[in-house]
């Protein structure tokens, strides 16, 4: 099936296709239209137009709109849900298909509900001054492979509740949901309000320097966010970057190994460890450091890992050969370096990108797999003795998405997740963000925030009027 761009609220051919294959069986899923950049001008020229009626429509029928996306998502749950499995790999259960669509709903709903309302700074005899949020224009999304629907509802949703008209390209990796999500969704807003472009990776580029895209927000690696900050500063573009981590987790000694094992699991291996925010690091101490692998091991080794569509499986593939490679790399790498394997580390050859939940024990900093982030079913763990030196080996990286500290010392853990350099800390538990509290990262993990009132307002400029 060959899909098509949607713009101004209509499907646009193109010339130019490539194949999408599911990763867990090699099949053909469908054929990806490639925008040339004259479409690319068409369809943010379509967004320019909306946005001078999009901002100036009530915030109650924006509300609105909103609300009705949502409903749209829910009405086309399983579809969305099946189409998602069979293009990213992951199950449709567990923390799969039907989570990630849930989670569009969840955010879309919550989303639509916020308000930034005028602000008054000053009101006495000298005068009042009133704070003004305003709609920034065209804001041009660009979108990663890993929760292709659902960071797509994080970049759509807050523009078009904020006023704003959207341009967005999703991943070449994982287009053909987002192509068909936003033919369902943009049917309930204006024509040219929401807009989807798809193709290779020049085409972040050219929306990066374009001259009439006023912000570009992007969800991906480190290094393409340099490159988008780079390519997007001669236009003085505003940016919301939410890129890699390396996220570190630091288990104290008055542990329960087996009451954290699950929890554990699950921060690393949340879609397979294809997740910014997943505990990429595991900093155990060396009294608890067997039994917390002992109990990680056991919990691992009974999660069913298959095919997404059978009903039966929890984890999914890689998505992709690119990514698979670099994972089974990094294995290969601290195995010939003495790390100890608990579980995995042996991929079957067949159909599908399928690398087994993999487990190393006796690593150490140095090693690839801990300095660098694999993104992928892979959790390296390592020793400490000294909780002052965790926190320092745990803050050397230059990323700072996200951390986490495991300890049954509630007051302990708080002031030691509050010496951790990354955006968001959690305490016996990893990973769990929700739509009403800000999400970003410090040093190289990106600039601004998303999710709630602060990340709406990174859709907005400010006005004072004064009176």
């Amino acid at each position: 099936m060959d899909y098509s761009l949607h713009i101004n609220g209509a499907a646009v051919p193109t010339a130019d296709h490539f194949d999408i294959f599911n990763p867990a069986t090699g099949d053909l899923l469908g054929r990806c239209p490639v925008a040339t950049e004259a479409q690319l001008n068409d369809a943010v020229a379509a967004a320019k137009a909306a946005f001078q009626s999009w901002r100036l429509v009530s915030d109650a029928d924006r509300k609105a709109a909103c609300h009705a996306m949502g409903q749209v998502i829910e009405d086309h749950a399983e579809e969305l849900a099946k189409l998602l499995t069979q293009e990213q790999g992951k199950p449709l259960n567990g923390l799969g298909s039907r989570f990630e669509i849930g989670g569009c709903q969840a955010w879309t709903h919550y989303t639509a509900d916020l308000e930034l309302p005028v602000e008054v700074i000053q009101d006495n005899e000298e005068g009042r001054v009133e704070l003004h949020r305003k709609p920034v224009g065209v804001v041009g999304s660009i979108t990663p492979w890993n929760w292709p629907l659902m960071i797509a509802i994080w970049h759509v949703i807050p523009a078009i509740r904020s006023g704003n008209t959207v341009v967005i390209k999703p991943s070449p990796f994982t287009p053909l949901s987002t192509l068909r999500l936003v033919e369902l969704i943009s049917g309930v807003l204006p024509k040219g309000v929401l807009n989807v472009v798809a193709g290779r990776d020049n085409l972040g580029q050219l929306m990066s320097e374009h001259k009439d895209i006023q912000k570009i927000v992007f969800t991906g690696s480190c290094a393409t966010g340099e490159k988008i900050m780079a390519s997007a500063a001669p236009t003085l573009k505003r940016l919301t970057l939410e890129l890699g981590g390396n996220d570190a987790g630091i288990v104290l000694p008055d542990v329960d190994a087996k009451a954290i094992a699950e929890g554990l699991f699950w921060g690393a291996f949340i879609n397979g460890g294809q997740t910014c925010a997943a505990l990429k690091r595991l900093y155990v101490h060396e009294d608890v450091y067997e039994d917390v692998c002992a109990a990680l091991a056991e919990f691992a080794g009974n999660i069913p890992m298959g095919e997404g569509l059978d009903e039966n499986m929890i984890l999914g593939p890689v998505q992709n050969k690119m990514q698979y490679d670099k994972v089974k790399g990094l294995v290969d790498d601290a195995v010939a370096q003495g790390a100890r394997v608990l579980l995995g580390a042996n991929p079957q050859e067949g159909p599908g990108y399928f690398y087994p939940a993999t487990l190393l024990a006796d690593v150490s900093d140095g090693m690839r797999v801990v300095d660098e982030e694999q993104f992928g079913p892979v959790l390296p763990i390592i020793k400490y003795s000294n909780i002052e030196d965790a926190i320092a080996r745990s803050n050397a990286s230059d990323n700072g998405l996200g951390g986490s500290i495991w300890s049954t010392d509630l007051e302990r853990a708080k002031a030691l997740a509050a010496e951790l350099e990354c955006g968001s800390a959690w305490i016996n538990k990893h990973g769990m963000i929700q739509p009403n509290v800000p999400f970003g990262g410090v040093k190289g993990s990106g600039i601004g925030v998303e999710f709630g009132e602060e990340g709406l307002k990174e859709y907005t400029t400010i006005q004072a009027i004064y009176a």
